[in-house]
């Protein structure tokens, strides 16, 4: 297998970032390449080839910001896209790791294997995982899977995967977890939260985020209108009756 060069097109690099880790000034990575469409994800040039972002940073780009920053960063976000189906993210977190950063991992939640292999190795696992948690697990084979997979419609396939993904994060410290929903009108309603409650541990960290309809890879979503502050806010404090660490982020 040809060796990875360091010095092509990888991804975006966020210089510095106080969000995207729980209570850790850290840098973010932003990887290419998904196995996913959500059609109102706004990564677009991250996911599909033809069209990238004018600027692409390289894995080396990032190594010399790791190395220039450190002490004054202690995190590392490797997001994407899925990092876990790109080649550079073992690179990164033990580039990381050798720097002594701590290292949050983004995935879609899609990928169980994937991640278990990362989660039981001792030099790749990370620190804190960030599992999406997009909609009703029954929902993903005709939502969020491309229409040209052949894995589009197999409902049984994503609702399995995501579920046992679920479990693998819940296994983790609830200190080092947390999952994330986008609220997005018709694909997040008051019945799916409740369905999407119902398989999160009770101490979780649920972390909703406004939907947003602008540069959505489904153009349709440009023109979505998002729920009103008073319908978010009343879908939010269902999501507590549930699970008391949703919030709003």
């Amino acid at each position: 297998m040809a060796e990875l060069s360091l010095n092509g097109p990888a991804g975006v690099l966020v210089k510095t970032t106080c969000v995207d880790y729980p209570g850790i000034v850290a840098g973010s990575f932003f990887l290419k390449g998904c196995n996913l469409r959500c059609p109102y994800c706004y990564n677009t040039g991250l996911v599909i080839e033809t069209e990238q972002p004018e600027q692409l940073n390289t894995v080396q780009e990032l190594f010399d910001h790791m190395e220039k920053r450190q002490g004054i960063l202690s995190g590392i976000v490797i997001s994407g896209g899925e990092p876990l189906i790109n080649p550079y993210t073992p690179l990164i977190i033990k580039k990381a790791k050798e720097l002594s950063y701590k290292v949050k991992l983004d995935t879609n939640g899609t990928l169980p294997e994937k991640l278990e292999l990362f989660l039981n190795d001792k030099d790749l696992r990370p620190d804190f995982v960030a599992m999406d948690f997009k909609t009703s697990p029954n929902r993903y084979a005709s939502t969020m899977c491309p229409s040209s997979s052949n894995l589009f419609g197999k409902t049984d396939f994503f609702e399995k995967k995501v579920l046992k993904c679920i479990e693998l994060v819940s296994s983790l410290s609830p200190d080092s977890r947390e999952w994330r929903t986008v609220i997005v009108p018709g694909l997040v309603t008051k019945d799916d939260i409740k369905t999407m409650g119902s398989y999160l541990p009770k101490d979780a960290s649920w972390q909703f985020a406004q939907f947003m309809n602008g540069n959505c890879i489904d153009k349709s979503y440009n023109t979505l209108t998002p729920y009103t502050d008073a319908e978010l806010n009343d879908l939010i404090n269902y999501a507590k009756t549930l699970i008391p660490g949703a919030e709003l982020r």
